[in-house]
């Protein structure tokens, strides 16, 4: 395996906002990696959420605004102390904003091992289609 390989299959750490306005409470807040992909039919988004449980993410839609929100909370349970600690707890914050090709009241959104997909439908006026050339 070269270096280039090893290096594409390494997790990618979270990534801290840098920005102190987006933020309102104290600790850290991270903006999620995602990976987007297209078809003809809709757009595919997928982000890397690890520790976020379903019933405690956000996913708002508001003036072609969607936002994702969620805490990151301490993986160890009630009677354990750390001994070390690498795995980042905090927020996580991300927006996108959505073009007139997307169907808004179709979105869906699935949780999974971590990772969150959203599918974006997009409209039928967006879809590609053949156009019947007629003879005279």
């Amino acid at each position: 395996m070269t270096d280039a390989e090893n290096k594409a299959l390494q997790a990618k750490e979270k990534a801290e906002v840098t920005t102190p306005a987006e933020g309102t409470k104290p600790g850290l807040v991270f903006t999620p990696a995602v990976d987007i992909f297209e078809t003809d039919k809709e757009i595919t988004v997928l982000a890397d959420m690890p520790g976020v449980k379903a019933g405690e993410l956000n996913i708002d839609l508001h003036e072609n605004v969607l936002t994702l929100d969620s805490d990151v909370k301490p993986p160890e349970g009630p009677k354990e102390a750390d001994v070390i600690r690498e795995y980042n707890t905090g927020k996580y914050y991300r927006q996108f904003r959505l073009s007139q090709v997307i169907d808004q009241a179709k979105i869906d959104a699935e949780l999974k091992d971590g990772v969150l997909r959203l599918r974006l439908p997009k409209v039928e006026a967006a879809k590609p289609r053949q156009i019947q050339v007629k003879t005279a």
